[in-house]
């Protein structure tokens, strides 16, 4: 177990909980959107995390409404819902990622995606989101699509992304190798 990543964990309930976070207090009109960046290999640490951040929040805070979304499987969901799991799931295995890739581009266009999210999970209607799998869905799914779609259809809705990689303030670097030259309107969590 990584002990420094743990002291970071430990952070998450009191902030997630606050009022300031809540009401997204201190952020200059920003949308309340977070990273948690961890070490890729951490992955299994921060999955155990989340079970136990829910169970903790709906013991101890009962009050708020808090839904956690893992995107492998909202995007099984998805896949099924539009009958082409089964499809996807044999073109991969027939002609590989890049043909998966190719075949998929449109139905993952977060236009559709996203609100498929929101349907199924009705993230607008909770108090807090948290959204975990985001090395399991790449590169079918970017994070910085799903935050920007999200940053329209949530508003000041906080939002936490678990993220494998490292988020400088500025830049994802998925898995700590794949960097994005992107600006996401986010803030790191806990540093």
């Amino acid at each position: 177990m990584n002990t420094k990543l743990q002291e970071r964990l430990n952070q998450i309930p009191a902030k997630i909980v606050s009022d300031d976070f809540l009401q997204s207090k201190g952020l200059a009109n920003d949308l309340g959107f977070w990273i948690f960046d961890y070490a890729p290999e951490d992955e299994l640490q921060v999955r155990d995390y989340l079970g136990f951040l829910t169970e903790l929040l709906a013991k101890k805070h009962d009050h708020l409404k808090v839904v956690h979304i893992h995107l492998l499987a909202l995007l099984q969901d998805y896949l099924e819902d539009r009958r082409i799991l089964t499809r996807s799931i044999e073109k991969q295995i027939k002609e590989g990622d890049a043909a998966l890739l190719k075949a998929l581009h449109g139905p993952l266009h977060m236009d559709k995606f996203a609100p498929f999210l929101l349907s199924n999970t009705k993230a607008d209607e909770h108090d807090i989101v948290l959204i975990s799998g985001v090395g399991s869905v790449w590169p079918l799914m970017r994070a910085h699509d799903v935050l920007n779609k999200l940053h329209a259809l949530l508003g000041h809705k906080p939002l936490v992304m678990f993220y494998p990689g490292e988020y400088t303030g500025q830049n994802l670097s998925l898995f700590n190798r794949l960097t994005r030259k992107n600006y996401y309107r986010a803030f790191r969590l806990i540093p």
